[in-house]
Parts: structure tokens; C-alpha cells; sequence
């Protein structure tokens, strides 16, 4: 009964013979590594569990646990089937030999991991390897499989728990992505809104100025065409009374009608009292620059928007603007000093210090020739010449491809992460890691420059 099961635990469930070679997916279920390679040609994933497979089988390794319970599984079945017929032991005994050298079976190759005869040992084949009597190699390969089954109950726990824990971050990004991808469309949808909103608001302002437009114009036009058609039945009339040659005829003729005004009046030019109506249409800014206007309202709605930071100054070597946004090298103070540092502190708030939340700033850098710019202890360093990440343990140069004027710096302090930007196209540049104690933190700023001429680094405001 016990080796019955031990068969049958050591079947391929492939071919459903005992293991040739035995191979484990990382899923934990085994096979004959030309089964699995077969199954795994046509489809990867696991015969038994269906779990997907990432390794070819030529590349999986032998179980040599699985390969030594399988050749003692179908040495017990050879015995079996030798017991139940008799009449086939001179036929299996002449198997068991040793072709070369007519020897049965006596030792254990440790390093092949086989059966081998004691005069084979000293082949070439077998030169430096390790043997061990049969008995011996079963005693110690029983005693390594029992510390086995008493280890691999908490080992498959262990395991078991990794997997529950891989599922669930599995579960976790998959739920992230998915309210990631819900908050874009929906914050784009809020843009197509405005943009849609804002397209037929200035769509209906430009239909209004063209029906006042035309109205004014249109207004001109008739009175144009009501002086000409008068100018037209003058004349027709003083052609006509032109013809009459008789005098008393001429003058009576002219003078019948009474509400007729005097030829001073008749006769006066009325072109210089009419003008034409010049087109004034125009929607100022949004004929030529409609994307920049509607983008900047278009500020408006975005939340949450760039963090208005201006300047705290801590050095008396420097001069900041009015406005607390731009910082200038004060050389009149100090011609030897190059040197400051200073921190941002929010223009709206009295709080010094991100502590929670998402924010985003830029500065201009200018001209200026060297920076560090980001957090305390995190930035962004500029020498005039390379650009590093610098944190409190390490100093990684980078390449960015084109020397960016304006520079974003994005803080998630519930990520604990600092993203540097390249303002000018919006292209990410780097981001770091922050300790935990990293936070509450403000904005950070240190200038070097020597060049009085260098413009000012500014922070960006819109």
C-alpha cells in the first residue's frame, strides 16, 4: 500500500507514468521535463494549475529529491513484478549487470546521482567523483528527505504567504491603476468641458459682433443707396425739363412743384455728407494668440494649481524683488562671498513647511550658472557645466538632452518621493526617494554665481 502511494505520488500527471527527470514550475507542481517541455511549446502556462510559466523547460532544474523517490519507485515496482513472476529472474538479473564487466549494482554515484558497479567506479567517466554503498546512500537520502518533510511544512507556509501577499499588491496596483485611470478621464473630461464651454462662448461672442457689424454696415449701405436713387430722379428730371424750349413752358415746368427745395439744395454734392463704414471686427487676442488666452483661463480650473511660493531671505548678500518671486547676487555687498541659501515659504499662508498633500512649483532659472534647487537635503544640483540628483547618502550625475530655463519640482509627501521636471516641455527628469523624517519640509534654494550680469532665478507665478 505505502509504495502503491509512493507511485503514485511520483506520477507525471502528463503521462501518467512514474517521473523521467522531474522538473518544478515555480507554481510547485512537477513534471518530466519532456512533458513539461512539450506542454509548454504549445501553451505556457501550467498543465495542472494553469498559472502562467516564464521559464523554458530545457532551463528548469532537476529535482534531484523527485529523480531518486522516482528510481526508487520503479526499482519497487521491478521488484514487484519480479516477485509476482518468478520464471523472468534469470532475465532481470542479467539486467542488473553490468554489460562490461557482468557486476551488479553496489554503489551510489553522489556526484551523478546514480546508481553505478564497483568496478565502473574507476572508469574515466566517473574520475573525482564520490561514491557511497547502496545501503549508506539510502540511509543518508531517507534521512535528507525525512529533515525535509519536517522543514517544508513551514517553508510552504512561508511560501504560501508570499503568494497571498503578491496577490493582494497585485489586487492593490490593479485597483490603483483603475482609480488612476477613473481620475484622468475625469479630469480631462472637466478640460473637454471647459474648452467645449469656452469654444461656444467665443463662437457666440464672434456671431454678435458680426450681426452688430453687419447692422452698422448695413445701415450705411441704405442710406448710400437712398441718396443715390434721389440723385438718380434729379437727374432724370433735369434732363427732362432741359428738353423744353419753349421759356414760359421751362420755368413752369420747374417751378410746379412747390415743396420742391431750392436749386441750392437740390443741386448741393451729397457724397461728402455720406462715409462708408469701415469694418472694426475683432476679438482682439483671440485672433492671433486664442491658444495662449484660453489656456491661461483655462488655469483657473485646475486643481490643484502651482504652489505661489516667494523668497524668505536669510543672507544679507543678496537682494529679493518686491514681488518676494526673484532673488539677484548683490555684489556691491560682497565682491568675494558667492554663497547663499535660503528657503520658500508659501506667499498665502503662514505655514513654512509642506506636511501633507501634493505640491508643485517652478523656478526660472535664468542665466545662472550655479544652483541647487528642491528640498532641504534633496535637490537638484547645477554646476554650470553637469547636473546631479543629490540626496544625503548619494550623488548621481545625469544627462538632460537640452539645458531646460525652467525647472518643475513635483513633492508627494504621501509617497515620500521629489520629481524634478524640465518645465519648458514637461519631461521628467528624475525622481528620489525620501526618508520618512523628510517631512514636514519646505522648498529649498542655494545660488552661486559670480557674473553681476547673470539674471535673477525667479519662481514662477500663474
Amino acid at each position: 500500500m505505502a509504495s502503491s502511494l509512493l507511485a503514485e505520488d511520483l506520477t507525471c500527471s502528463v503521462c501518467l507514468s512514474v517521473f523521467t527527470d522531474p522538473v518544478t514550475l515555480q507554481c510547485g507542481h512537477s513534471f518530466c521535463r519532456r512533458c513539461a517541455g512539450e506542454v509548454l511549446a504549445v501553451q505556457p502556462r501550467c498543465p495542472q494549475c494553469c498559472r502562467a510559466v516564464v521559464t523554458e523547460a530545457q532551463d528548469l532544474p532537476s529535482s534531484l529529491i523527485l529523480k531518486s523517490l522516482a528510481e526508487k519507485a520503479r526499482g519497487a515496482r521491478g521488484l514487484q513484478v519480479r516477485r509476482s513472476a518468478p520464471q523472468s529472474n534469470t532475465q532481470s538479473d542479467a539486467a542488473d549487470l553490468c554489460p562490461e564487466h557482468e557486476e551488479k549494482l553496489k554503489l551510489f554515484c553522489i556526484t551523478d546521482q546514480q546508481l553505478t558497479y564497483i568496478i565502473c567506479r574507476d572508469a574515466e567517466r566517473h574520475e573525482g567523483h564520490t561514491f557511497k554503498p547502496i545501503k549508506e546512500a539510502d540511509a543518508a537520502l531517507r534521512k535528507e528527505l525525512e529533515t525535509f518533510l519536517q522543514n517544508v511544512s513551514g517553508d510552504i507556509s512561508a511560501v504560501e504567504g508570499l503568494a497571498d501577499r503578491q496577490r493582494e499588491e497585485i489586487s492593490k496596483s490593479r485597483k490603483k491603476s483603475e482609480n488612476l485611470m477613473t481620475q484622468i478621464s475625469n479630469q480631462f473630461r472637466e478640460m473637454h468641458q471647459f474648452l467645449t464651454r469656452r469654444e461656444k462662448q467665443i463662437e457666440n461672442e464672434l456671431k454678435q459682433k458680426q450681426e452688430d457689424e453687419m447692422k452698422r454696415m448695413d445701415e450705411s449701405l441704405r442710406a448710400v443707396e437712398t441718396v443715390l436713387c434721389e440723385r438718380k430722379e434729379l437727374e432724370v428730371k433735369v434732363n427732362s425739363a432741359l428738353e423744353i424750349k419753349d421759356s414760359e413752358s421751362f420755368l413752369k415746368s420747374w417751378t410746379e412743384d412747390k415743396n420742391r427745395k431750392t436749386t441750392g439744395d437740390l443741386f448741393r454734392p451729397r457724397a461728402e455728407e455720406l462715409r462708408v463704414e469701415n469694418t472694426s471686427f475683432s476679438l482682439w487676442p483671440y485672433e492671433s494668440h486664442l491658444q495662449f488666452f484660453v489656456w491661461k483661463e483655462m488655469l483657473e480650473i485646475i486643481q490643484p494649481r502651482a504652489e505661489r511660493l516667494s523668497l524668505s531671505n536669510n543672507s544679507r548678500q543678496t537682494v529679493i524683488s518686491n514681488s518676494g518671486r526673484s532673488l539677484i547676487w548683490d555684489h556691491a555687498k560682497d565682491r568675494y562671498s558667492n554663497n547663499y541659501s535660503s528657503y520658500y515659504e508659501q506667499s498665502y499662508g503662514s505655514c513654512n513647511y509642506f506636511t501633507s498633500g501634493q505640491h508643485y512649483w517652478e523656478v526660472d532659472v535664468g542665466s545662472a550658472d550655479c544652483w541647487k534647487l528642491g528640498i532641504k537635503n534633496y535637490y537638484l544640483d547645477y554646476d554650470g557645466q553637469r547636473y546631479a540628483v543629490c540626496d544625503p547618502s548619494l550623488t548621481r550625475n545625469i544627462t538632460i538632452s537640452n539645458t531646460p530655463q525652467k525647472f518643475g519640482f513635483y513633492l508627494n509627501c504621501s509617497s515620500q518621493q521629489l520629481s524634478f521636471y524640465d518645465a519648458d516641455s514637461m519631461t521628467h527628469i528624475d525622481t528620489v526617494d525620501l526618508m520618512s523624517s523628510s517631512v514636514p519640509t519646505s522648498a529649498y534654494f542655494h545660488f552661486q554665481d559670480r557674473d553681476a550680469n547673470h539674471g535673477p532665478l525667479t519662481v514662477c507665478w500663474y
